[in-house]
């Protein structure tokens, strides 16, 4: 059999396809089950606790609002609004950049981080819980790749 449109033999085209569909479906259920927990447990969505996370760790506790959401993956629209629902909640502050008025700064505020402190360990709690190679012993999705995922508990 020769190789497919892409270049790769049709075992190697099944095994990527394979791959793919365990990576979605691992983070179908690892996506949820932080999402339930952060919600449920500190009134946070994954988004915002990503964005708390990354301004918590970073070394000057901001970030231009561009290099935040190259950082946590959201366009520039969503991150927007997302700061604007932190910042209702007095989590983190918009500041202009000293050198360009042009460019905003997202900070983290003490209630901030407070609540991602708080957090904190139900995020890494769940990551233990969920991702496949934070458990041995367990079976990733990626096992049975036609398969729904299993919900996490």
């Amino acid at each position: 059999m020769g190789a497919t449109q892409s270049g790769l033999e049709p075992g190697e085209v099944a095994a990527n396809v394979a791959a793919w569909r365990a990576l979605v479906a691992n983070h179908a259920v690892v996506n949820c089950a932080l999402d339930r927990e952060l919600g449920e447990r500190h009134g946070l969505g994954v988004s915002d606790f990503e964005v708390l996370e990354r301004l918590a760790e970073g070394e000057d506790r901001k970030f231009r609002v561009q290099e935040l959401a190259d950082a946590v993956h959201l366009s520039q629209s969503a991150l927007s609004r997302l700061i604007g629902r932190l910042e209702q909640h007095g989590l983190v502050e918009r500041c202009l950049c000293d050198l360009d008025r042009r460019g905003i700064y997202v900070t983290i505020t003490g209630e901030g981080r407070r609540r991602h402190a708080e957090a904190l360990p139900t995020q890494r709690a769940v990551l233990a819980a969920t991702l496949p190679q934070a458990q041995p012993d367990r079976a990733a999705p990626a096992a049975q790749p036609d398969r729904a995922a299993p919900a996490a508990s």
